[in-house]
């Protein structure tokens, strides 16, 4: 049975950690860990797990949790979590990391768009978490990089086309909406309801700190360099990714073709399904799937995929890669 810690359990994804961990045949929730004002019974600070779990949400001791856990789920903001994963790491656990930290390999491009970095020993060593594109990577690390929510829809979106160089890789458009939970638990302004509400806006125009990975991710796919011109909006909805990305062809090709590519691609992948019909929200809502629809379009190439932002995009993806550093079937406690 493996033992897991959440550090930073008190949030959206350690919240739907939790629940997932819960149904887990091979796993059991070990030690729950989050901010001293944020710590209290598990179904005091979720009442939908009340009878359900019996742990403590508690301040981080490092001399704990390396002696209740084999694995950490470290559900921690970016620039905070690479204060903590040396030690976890030194203390002899696996970690699969839900923050930027450990995702870009260039720090200097990390630096650009967060802050500096103060680990890049374990940056060189880190697996970047997307399963279906990394999987055998992924299976001897000591520290997963768990993708973001935004790259995770988009890359796999077009990763068939990348990876046979039928796209022009120059000129990638990436348009998503994210449901309000992409936000994160701490309340603002902008997503109070009667400002969400029968609202949809864009937001980081030319500035979103998913593009580079993105890039980075879908450069490694194609092995050439990629440019992506990325744009996030928000919607009125709690949980989901729609993504449509736009490519134009170096030659013309069918949708009877570009669907025998995709089902070829993804043909042994239980998360990702091929859709006949453009992919939903709500379609992949509280599962670890990805929907994804290809057609033509006047001379380029569309794609859309859904996903989970709070599954597939985060807490979800991470037990799935937790599946895979343990040699457990890849599915388990996912649906």
């Amino acid at each position: 049975m493996i033992r897991v810690a959440i550090i930073g359990a008190s949030g959206y994804t350690g919240a739907e950690s939790i629940r997932i961990i819960l149904r887990h045949a091979e796993a059991r929730l070990t030690y729950l860990t989050a901010l001293p004002e944020e710590c209290g019974a598990v179904g005091d600070v979720f009442p939908q797990f009340q009878g359900r779990c019996d742990l403590e949400i508690e301040p981080l001791d490092m001399e704990e949790v390396s002696g209740l856990a084999d694995v950490v789920l470290c559900c921690l903001p970016h620039k905070v979590s690479m204060g903590f994963v040396p030690k976890l790491l030194e203390a002899g656990l696996k970690v699969v990391d839900f923050s930027a930290d450990y995702r870009l390999k260039d720090a200097a491009v990390y630096e650009t768009f967060y802050q500096e970095h103060t680990d890049p020993a374990n940056l060189a060593e880190a697996v970047y978490g997307l399963p279906e594109l990394f999987r055998e990577q992924i299976k001897g690390a000591d520290l997963v990089a768990n993708p973001g929510c935004y790259p995770t829809g988009a890359v796999l979106a077009i990763a068939p086309l990348l990876k046979e160089r039928l796209i022009e890789t120059d000129s990638i458009i990436v348009n998503s909406v994210t449901g309000a939970s992409g936000a994160g638990k701490n309340p603002s302004e902008k997503f109070h309801f009667p400002n969400m509400n029968e609202n949809l806006f864009g937001y980081a125009v030319g500035t979103h700190r998913h593009t580079p990975e993105m890039e980075q991710v879908a450069g490694e796919v194609a092995g050439a360099n990629v440019q992506i011109l990325f744009q996030p909006h928000v919607g009125p909805f709690d949980r989901g990714i729609l993504s449509t990305v736009y490519c134009y062809p170096k030659k013309e090709i069918g949708n009877e073709q570009l669907l025998k590519l995709y089902d070829d691609f993804y043909k042994a992948e239980r998360f990702v399904q091929v859709r006949k019909d453009p992919a939903a929200v709500k379609d992949v809502a509280g599962t670890n799937y990805c929907h994804i629809f290809v057609t033509c379009v006047k001379g380029r190439i569309v794609c859309f995929s859904a996903i989970d932002n709070l599954v597939k995009g985060a807490s979800g993806q991470a037990v799935q890669n937790m599946n895979i550093l343990f040699g457990l079937q890849e599915t388990m406690g996912l649906i």
